[in-house]
């Protein structure tokens, strides 16, 4: 909690510093060294901490049984060694899954300042948490196994119906397991791509799985793994808070390839990098899907409005694009987030090789364009610019109008930035006789957006990293305070001035409750406190800006992009991109390749950068799919 509290206050200094600075000595540790389809793509740093974390679980399993057979305990009359022993090892795999799970919820707590510390962020860190969960599971399972055999070959199946109120409960860990259980399978790769929802919506049985696992373990072992459960908590709560309030949808920009960009009003203040995500909710769609979209828009270069776009692939989105299609006069959306990198490190690159699969162009669009912005800066060194984007029809190249914003001033734009694109179209053999210019093939859509709508703003305000370091430390402060007044003035009375012992599961229910009363409590007052103060900024916003036109002319405003990238790239029909050759052909000394596509492109640009043969490639992907 003190590394979380203090990170807060590291990534403030780092976040006004705006440093772009970044080591290359850790290059090496970077690169990936292993890519195989059920793990992905592993870095030697991360095959390093992996080994050192599986060397830790054996250590710690082998003192646990070291100790345990040097004392072994009979706990039942005429019972054998090889009995007692297997008992020891079931319950001292589930100490080394305690272990396991303390790190589960790191990966997943998106305003997490633990990740931007290493150099991660959350949706990075996704396969991570998958690890965890797999491992935690086999532990857990051969745990749960384990003493069933035991209490079967010892005839104490009456144990499994045990709820003790002085020792940890059995039938709550038996509830926990099934909840446990029902998460993982229907996370599984297969199942998990073919019924969405049913993982969606299972998942959501972490909050009965956390609070039968917490009545099983007690206290002591919940007290080992409260720092990832705390900021989780912490995190959730404070998104729950943000998307109560309904974002200001100001327009669409609808693509014939069943793709929208989506414009969204935002306070000057709110800041992010590129390759930021946002997660939105549309309850005319869905009342309970989230799903994350990569922010197009630059913060500095458009001060007043956050863009995302969505590419109409899958039932939610298709839903979506005929929902914006339609006559509407206001979408409501909510909206969670921005979050996102820490700093702009791929700018320390000579060149920069971006190589997309379809919507997978969307991290390169803020990337391109925080590029365009920095050259307008003076003594400000950009890279150049190699985007090669696979796209399966011509429709799909109106995506290239995405790449400039806009409401972008063509003057504003510096001739210094070196831009080459080059477009693959894998399915059509040769240029279709399509007219995209013609007026029904882009379009804007405007909105009335109801005045209880909200530009979107930084949940804790614009310095966030200080008052998320303050509710941190402040919710725990009052945690350890009002715990120690409970159990002293409470609990201890209980135990040592009668003959009754205070009951396991209620330590374990008082500990619950006094986190969330804590974390509740003080996060609500710092989020209430932020969003009077955004509301008074906001207002002073539309009172200055009541007289300017609401709508810019829509011709203008889509051809410009159109004209301005034409002579910056090349298509190629009936063709797929030979990514080696390209590769090896970019002879910059400092060249940084990102990838967003299909898992297949993934792997085969990690093979190519990992091979040896071209010391000059740093890799690195962009994805949410592990």
């Amino acid at each position: 909690m003190f590394i979380a509290a203090l990170g807060c206050v590291y990534l403030h200094l780092e976040k006004r510093s705006q440093s772009v600075r970044t080591s290359r000595r850790l290059g090496f540790w970077k690169k990936p060294v292993v890519v195989l389809a059920p793990m992905g793509i592993v870095t030697a740093m991360e095959l390093a901490f992996a080994a050192m974390f599986i060397a830790l679980l054996i250590w710690s399993l082998a003192n646990y049984l070291h100790v345990s057979f040097g004392h072994l305990h009979m706990h039942r009359k005429g019972e054998k060694v090889w009995q007692a022993k297997l008992r020891s090892i079931s319950l001292r795999l589930g100490y080394i899954g305690n272990i396991s799970w303390a790190f589960l919820f790191f990966p997943v707590t998106r305003g997490s300042s633990i990740l931007p510390l290493v150099g991660l962020t959350s949706e990075s860190s996704i396969k991570y948490h998958i690890w965890l969960g797999h491992l935690s599971m086999v532990l857990f399972s051969a745990h749960t196994v384990g003493f069933i055999v035991y209490w079967a070959i010892t005839h104490q199946m009456a144990q499994m119906l045990e709820w003790s109120k002085t020792w940890v409960s059995n039938v709550a860990g038996e509830i926990a397991i099934v909840f446990a259980l029902a998460i993982w399978v229907t996370s599984l790769p297969r199942v998990r791509r073919k019924m969405f929802e049913v993982f969606l919506y299972t998942h959501h049985l972490y909050i009965l799985y956390i609070f039968f696992y917490v009545l099983h373990v007690g206290v002591g072992y919940f007290c080992m793994i409260i720092p990832g459960i705390f900021l989780f908590v912490i995190d959730r709560y404070l998104r729950l808070l943000q998307s109560r309030q309904h974002a200001k949808l100001d327009s669409a920009r609808l693509l014939p390839c069943g793709t929208a960009e989506l414009n969204f009003s935002k306070t000057p203040g709110l800041i992010y990098n590129p390759t930021s995500i946002l997660f939105i909710n549309v309850p005319s769609v869905s009342k309970l899907q989230w799903h994350p979209f990569t922010i197009t828009s630059n913060c500095d270069m458009e001060a007043d409005k956050l863009s995302i776009i969505v590419k109409s692939d899958g039932s939610w989105s298709q839903k979506l694009y005929k929902e914006l299609s339609s006559s509407l006069d206001r979408l409501e959306v909510s909206v969670e987030g921005p979050y996102g990198p820490s700093s702009s490190h791929f700018l320390r690159h000579d060149l920069l090789v971006m190589v997309s699969g379809g919507s997978g162009i969307a991290p390169f669009i803020s990337i391109i364009r925080e590029i365009l912005f920095r050259s307008t800066k003076q003594k400000t060194r950009v890279p150049a610019i190699l985007l090669i984007c696979a796209f399966r029809n011509s429709a799909d190249l109106t995506m290239l109008e995405l790449l400039l914003p806009i409401s972008v001033n063509p003057t504003e734009i510096s001739h210094d930035v070196q831009l080459q694109i080059e477009a693959y179209i894998t399915r059509e053999k040769g240029h279709p006789n399509i007219d995209y210019n013609a007026q029904n093939s882009t379009r804007t859509v405007w909105f009335n957006p109801d005045p209880l709508d909200s530009p979107i703003f930084a949940s804790i305000g614009p310095n966030s990293w200080l008052w998320l370091g303050a509710i941190i430390s402040s919710s725990f402060v009052m945690f350890l305070f009002l715990l120690g007044i409970v159990t002293r003035y409470y609990i201890y009375p209980i135990d040592h001035n009668t003959d009754e012992i205070y009951q396991f599961s209620y330590r374990c229910l008082w500990d619950i409750f006094l986190v969330c009363v804590c974390i509740f409590t003080v996060a609500s007052i710092g989020f209430l406190w932020q969003k009077k103060e955004n509301m008074k900024k906001i207002q002073n916003l539309q009172m200055g800006s009541s007289t300017a036109s609401p709508k810019p002319v829509d011709r203008e405003l889509e051809s410009f992009p159109k004209q301005c990238l034409l002579q910056a790239t090349n298509v190629h029909y009936g063709a797929r991109p030979d990514l080696k050759k390209i590769l090896f052909e970019c002879k910059a000394s400092d060249v940084g390749v990102l990838v967003c596509g299909p898992k297949k492109m993934r792997h085969e640009i990690a093979r190519i950068c990992s091979s040896g043969l071209a010391n000059n490639l740093h890799f690195e992907v962009i994805s949410f799919n592990w």
